[in-house]
């Protein structure tokens, strides 16, 4: 899978099962590139979400709600996550 698939399917499963009123994804693989157990493969990305449904919830609420959305992806595609919720 490219960053490119990996974003949209991000995105696309995101907006579809939480409230979101903004969302941009950004690949940061290149703080990875030299860290030991960095794979070809995984990618590091930084969500930026604008949400009332998430900002209502807990930092740790909000962000199980994602993982678990993004249960797959974390296993198979993401190195590394950041999330910002607004």
């Amino acid at each position: 899978m490219d960053i490119n698939e990996l974003i949209a399917i991000v995105k696309n499963k995101l907006t579809n099962q939480i409230n979101i009123e903004n969302i941009s994804i950004e690949d940061k693989s290149f703080l990875h590139k030299n860290h030991k157990g960095n794979l070809d493969g995984k990618f590091h990305l930084k969500l930026n979400i604008k949400s009332l449904e998430l900002k209502k919830l807990s930092r740790i609420e909000s962000n199980k709600m994602i993982y678990k959305i993004l249960d797959k992806e974390l296993k198979e595609f993401i190195h590394s996550i950041q999330i910002l919720i607004t």
